[in-house]
């Protein structure tokens, strides 16, 4: 994709950039640019991400935020969205992570299922069965999102603009063909030291975790960002969001694909 900037979508960027390095929010982006589009969101977190990278950050994938109905009326956010993951947001599961040196300001927790992708996918018409065919593996997977717009009062535009609220990740240990189960009928426990506290199921994501990574391969695609070999999928939360506070410690089992951990300090 071309980046087209101006002023303002370079102004925008670099105030959230400054708020992620700073560990601090700023008021909401649509409070103040009433007419802000989803397609200048796009380039905001598009220029971001070049700013990051320019400091040695690699791209390693994609995240797709906003799934599930559950997530949707919790943000009162009614469509997904994507965002990009770098290399410095991938931690080593089981990793006790300090809220403070990750940057993190009003973290969530959320489990989902990460895919591998062994092919590339084409620009357009991706279904579901193509992104089943091009996936190397699947695993569970820790997301804990994070937004640097105060108090989470989030809109479309700002949680795009905002890189879909990313913060860090951690992927657990296992490697599963996702043509070996059903990805729609697994279930998902999470507990939150000790205390069982969330499940769910893959159906929770646009009915199949696929389906959400199919939605992102062909909106991507009219982005001119298609997906390639070896780019990492979050699909999506299966579950609500967990609020996160120093000490606290989460596991996720999902079934047929193992267990992975987080801790905070």
């Amino acid at each position: 994709m071309t980046i087209i900037t101006d002023n303002r979508t370079d102004a925008i960027a670099e105030e959230l950039l400054g708020a992620l390095r700073g560990g601090y929010t700023v008021p909401p982006l649509t409070d103040r640019y009433l007419d802000m589009t989803i397609d200048e969101a796009y380039r905001v977190s598009l220029q971001a991400l070049r700013a990051r990278e320019a400091e040695g950050e690699r791209l390693i994938g994609k995240k797709i935020g906003v799934t599930s109905r559950a997530v949707q009326e919790m943000l009162n956010v009614h469509q997904p969205d994507f965002g990009f993951l770098t290399d410095r947001m991938l931690y080593a599961n089981g990793s006790t992570i300090s809220l403070a040196q990750a940057g993190l300001i009003q973290p969530r927790a959320e489990g989902e299922i990460a895919f591998m992708l062994s092919d590339d996918l084409p620009a357009s018409g991706v279904t579901r069965d193509a992104v089943l065919a091009a996936t190397e593996w699947v695993a569970p997977c820790f997301e804990i999102v994070d937004s640097r717009i105060e108090a989470w009062k989030i809109r479309i535009q700002d949680t795009v603009a905002d890189n879909a609220s990313c913060g860090v990740f951690v992927i657990g240990e296992a490697r599963v063909s996702p043509r070996e189960l059903d990805l729609a009928s697994v279930r998902m426990t999470i507990h939150q030291n000790d205390a069982l506290v969330a499940e769910g199921s893959g159906a929770a994501v646009q009915g199949h975790p696929a389906e959400a990574v199919a939605w992102l391969a062909n909106t991507l695609g009219a982005y001119g960002l298609p997906l390639r070999r070896g780019d990492l999928i979050l699909s999506g939360a299966l579950a609500p969001l967990l609020p996160v506070t120093a000490g606290d410690r989460f596991a996720l089992t999902i079934e047929g694909l193992g267990s992975s951990h987080i801790a905070f300090c």
